[in-house]
């Protein structure tokens, strides 16, 4: 595919600005990428931010008369009339986005409906409103999925977004629906392990790591399901040997820092005694600090704890100011988010943390 790769995040901007702009919004847009990667969320989401309404067709689940509608006949006119369906916006909708998914995956003859909707803005005798925007979503053949090939007289048509998957953008996501700390440590230590599409198909496996797959599996590890029964889900999500990698590193994890004995034990050398000693556990006390911070108490203990982190004691050299400076920025952005700013302007720990990062760029 020679349309060069951008974030979710970049493909949800520039379909915000499409939205925006009257002249661009006649023009269809696609979405291409592999499964999970946040494609039919981002359109979504632009409709929720600009406040209008969405219409989403999966278009493997319709039919081509579903698009079309029936045919009646109509006495007065002496013809067969088309009556088109109710899904489909109306003039007293004047503005909206309507979702065409899986485009590439439907039935060939339900595909020349679409394309209808795509190219002219109509199918049969009905019209788009002027205002709406098209977008379609579906995957290439080399992302493993069902796919027929797009003609040029198509594709010349519309905008083309090649979306794949950032780790920043997914931890981003990630933080921001309250994922596991253990599956975001685990792919901030793994990034490769987001999305294993190519591997998978090299092997013919049937399934494999994806973002939706990850949050699935986060969904698992917050589950008061037995242990044993949280490995089987898991290993059904990821397959067996992603999952033996995820539970390995999940063992480390687990041994680290405990943090509620973390968070109540004293600074000095209290607190420096339980530091992880490892990078998994440290990037997992990280996440699990971030989750812990829900109110100004524990906020507070939270960066005394991250101030600390250079009295770890490790065996193997650490990151320890990478470490230090993620662990920071990301309770600042969480505070920002609950209110808590207060919180962390009033620290000691922010002062002496903003004063030794304006010496350290001084240098």
């Amino acid at each position: 595919m020679n349309i060069p790769p951008v974030s979710i995040a970049a493909a949800k901007e520039a379909l915000l600005a499409q939205y925006a702009d009257p002249v661009l919004r006649r023009r269809a847009s696609m979405l291409w990428g592999t499964r999970g990667v946040g494609k039919s969320s981002i359109v979504h989401q632009v409709a929720q931010d600009r406040g209008v309404p969405l219409v989403d067709l999966r278009l493997t689940t319709i039919e081509p008369v579903d698009i079309r509608g029936a045919i009646y006949a109509d006495d007065a006119q002496r013809k067969t009339v088309w009556f088109p369906p109710e899904f489909l916006p109306t003039d007293d909708q004047p503005e909206g986005v309507l979702f065409l998914d899986e485009l590439t995956a439907a039935d060939q003859r339900l595909q020349i409906s679409a394309y209808s909707l795509i190219l002219d803005r109509r199918v049969g005798h009905y019209r788009l409103p002027d205002g709406w925007l098209v977008v379609a979503a579906g995957n290439a053949a080399y992302h493993g999925a069902v796919s027929y090939d797009m003609g040029t007289a198509l594709a010349d048509r519309m905008f083309h977004f090649n979306v794949q998957t950032a780790i920043g953008a997914f931890l981003d996501y990630a933080i921001a629906n309250d994922f596991a700390p253990e599956v975001m440590a685990y792919l901030k230590i793994r990034p490769h392990k987001l999305d294993d599409t190519q591997a998978q198909l090299a092997n013919d496996h049937l399934i494999g790591a994806s973002p939706r797959g990850w949050e699935d599996v986060s969904n698992v590890v917050k589950s008061h399901l037995p242990d044993e029964a949280k490995r089987t889900f898991i290993q059904g999500r990821l397959g067996a040997a992603n999952a033996a990698d995820f539970f390995g590193v999940l063992r480390e994890l687990q041994a680290g820092a405990d943090i509620l004995v973390l968070l109540k034990a004293r600074r000095g050398p209290e607190t420096a005694a339980l530091l992880p000693r490892t990078l998994d556990a440290l990037y997992g006390m990280t996440y699990a600090l971030l989750a812990a911070a829900t109110e100004p108490a524990i906020l507070s203990r939270a960066l005394e704890i991250v101030e600390q982190l250079p009295d770890t004691k490790s065996e193997a050299p650490l990151p320890i100011r990478e470490v230090q400076t993620l662990a920071m920025e990301l309770l600042f952005k969480k505070a920002l988010e609950l209110g808590l700013e207060g919180t962390v302007l009033e620290s000691s720990v922010y002062r002496r943390y903003v004063a030794d990062r304006g010496a350290s760029d001084g240098r």
